[in-house]
């Protein structure tokens, strides 16, 4: 399909999607979703948009609520992004996981859309203390690319990109791109599916800079922890989310450009 076929975009996820990080709940949240849209009126003002997006939300979540209203609006692009929640919790099961990506590929590329996702990068360079977590990274994306090729989905492969890592792009809660990271995935989006205009600048790093002394970033981890992890931590303890109550913040398609509701 070419790019200038994409008139009716239709974002699912979580707060990824959403655009968290990127603006707040007061202003306006923007996100790379957003962003991408902006891209694809550029191309072509007469594009469509909607995100049905939600923070905290599951892959079987996203699978449950947000496939069958995407379908409704038939939509003839899609991005798909969901997994790392359910990631970041002791029960993970990548192979569950993996099925109900699939599945919404499946459900959503039989429609006729267009769909692309992305790999995630190793949140164990962007947090330390998730290390751990790097196995788990490397899995589910081997088996999202998996699943991609299976139903002719486009990947844009941010996750594989060293600049992914980079704390720059991250918001203070290293769960949550920041703007520039935001504007990065978008990028890698527009261009993964060839848009006028794009390129691979999305990849170069950033410039350089001084390590901060070990001291620093011990302290630095510290705080973290008890800033950002505790309560994440506690929240899953509870059973809440970060979304519970909320709903999408863009349900039906709009056109993109100044002054239009995000």
């Amino acid at each position: 399909m070419a790019s200038g076929d994409h008139l009716r975009y239709v974002a699912l996820g979580d707060s990824m999607t959403e655009g968290v990080g990127d603006g707040d709940d007061t202003a306006g949240l923007r996100g790379w979703a957003d962003r991408l849209a902006e891209h694809l009126a550029a191309a072509n003002p007469g594009v469509r948009y909607a995100n049905l997006a939600v923070r905290g939300r599951l892959a079987g979540q996203v699978r449950a609520e947000q496939l069958a209203p995407a379908l409704a609006l038939r939509p003839d692009l899609v991005t798909v992004v969901a997994g790392l929640n359910d990631l970041l919790r002791p029960r993970f099961d990548p192979v569950e996981v993996a099925g109900h990506l699939e599945a919404m590929f499946a459900a959503l590329t039989g429609a006729g859309a267009h769909v692309v996702t992305l790999t995630f990068p190793d949140v164990g360079r962007i947090a330390p203390l998730a290390r751990p977590l790097a196995p788990r990274v490397a899995d589910l994306n081997a088996r999202v690319r998996a699943a991609a090729a299976r139903h002719g989905v486009t990947v844009a492969d941010t996750g594989g990109q060293v600049v992914s890592t980079d704390p720059r792009l991250w918001t203070a809660d290293r769960l949550h791109a920041g703007p520039l990271g935001h504007e990065r995935i978008a990028a890698a989006v527009a261009r993964a599916i060839r848009l006028p205009g794009s390129d691979d600048a999305w990849t170069h790093p950033l410039p350089p800079r001084d390590p901060p002394p070990a001291w620093r970033a011990a302290a630095a981890e510290l705080r973290w922890a008890a800033a950002f992890l505790g309560p994440w931590i506690g929240r899953r303890v509870r059973g809440r989310s970060s979304g519970d109550g909320r709903r999408a913040k863009r349900p039906e398609l709009l056109p993109v450009g100044p002054g239009s509701p995000r």
